[in-house]
């Protein structure tokens, strides 16, 4: 996807180094950072300078070529594993994709190892790009479905970022979108502002930008009124991790926007990509809720008239807060899930007629 006009992925490596879109800084500035040590990589997810499951396991795939890079002792690249299994604990897949690695590089010798860990985790951001892609062909057809219907704009609400940005390109609940656009449908988006990090506003509306697409920031509450109104055509979100019964966890006030959805007769979707699909959890109360600083509620950052980038204090400074990552949606407040593979019932046996193999 695009940024300034030119085309970039969310994470590369280049000349012995990984490099990223620190987003921590958008939308004010665009930097990109170098990842030069698994450290630096278990850094980046905890502090989100990278930050979306896909992305994360991408990272962690890189992360443990860079642990291979500096020390291909089996100890040094076992222990790196779990300190970026630990660096976030809700996103499935970034247990998924050092796993992966792990297996991958299981018995290989010296001389072979680091290019295949660089290998792999090239192949891990392929395919997990490929997979973004077809979750945009399969989600086209329902937005092709309301605008044949409607003639007229497809009103699409969104929460949090589940676009290119949190993915290796296309985006999950963007892909769809971004297809509909260059389809030529008229396709507006009401970007939640996604408190308390804002990555709806600073990151959805930024990318959505780049691209031409229309949207409108809107305050995390006010997608329910807008649905009351009839302004709203369909929702979709991302999740960072879906049981296999269909019950998704994604970012905190996702669930308030089911609810609403289910209210007015809202379609509620979900994308995902496979390695989303938590496939040993049962019960959503087993599924870890991250908990983050407090801060991050306390505390707001933008640009003053200078154009740097300030933190202030928006609390009484002695209040205290709770700042819950992540809440549970449960399935049956879920339309679909738009998969690589196709679209599904949120349920076990839709996933299971949907992932056989």
């Amino acid at each position: 996807m695009k940024i300034e006009g030119k085309e970039y992925r969310t994470i590369w490596y280049e000349e012995n180094i990984v490099k990223i879109i620190d987003q921590t800084k958008l939308p004010h500035q665009f930097i990109i950072k170098e990842l030069k040590t698994v450290k630096d990589a278990i850094n980046a997810i905890k502090v989100m300078e990278v930050r979306g499951a896909p992305l994360i396991g991408g990272t962690a795939a890189y992360g443990l070529a860079l642990a291979v890079q500096e020390n291909n002792d089996p100890e040094f690249i076992k222990k790196s594993a779990k300190e970026l299994i630990q660096s976030r604990p809700t996103a499935i897949n970034l247990k998924w994709a050092t796993d992966r690695m792990i297996k991958k590089l299981a018995g290989i010798n010296s001389d072979q190892i680091l290019s295949i860990a660089l290998n792999e985790a090239k192949e891990i951001c392929d395919e997990d790009e490929k997979f973004c892609e077809n979750i945009g062909i399969n989600g086209l057809k329902i937005i092709e479905e309301i605008y044949n219907k409607k003639k007229d704009t497809v009103n699409i609400l969104t929460h949090c970022n589940a676009g290119w940005l949190a993915t290796i390109n296309w985006g999950t609940a963007t892909s769809p979108i971004y297809h509909a656009h260059k389809k030529g449908i008229p396709v507006h988006v009401w970007v939640d502002e996604t408190r308390p990090r804002n990555q709806g506003a600073n990151l959805t509306s930024y990318e959505l930008n780049e691209e031409e697409i229309p949207n409108t920031i809107i305050a995390d509450n006010t997608g329910g009124i807008l649905m009351q109104r009839g302004e709203v055509d369909m929702c979709i979100v991302g999740t960072d991790r879906t049981l296999s019964n269909g019950d998704v966890c994604n970012k905190i006030g996702t669930y308030l926007k089911a609810l609403a959805a289910h209210d007015n007769n809202v379609p509620f979707y979900v994308a995902l990509p496979s390695s989303t699909i938590d496939w040993e959890i049962k019960n959503a109360k087993d599924i870890p809720i991250e908990e983050r600083n407090s801060e991050e509620l306390s505390h707001v950052e933008g640009v003053d008239e200078n154009n740097e980038l300030k933190k202030v204090l928006i609390y009484p400074k002695k209040s205290k807060a709770i700042n819950l990552a992540f809440d549970v949606t449960p399935a049956k407040y879920v339309t679909g899930l738009i998969t690589e593979r196709g679209i599904s019932e949120a349920s076990s046996d839709g996933l299971k007629e949907l992932f056989k193999k």
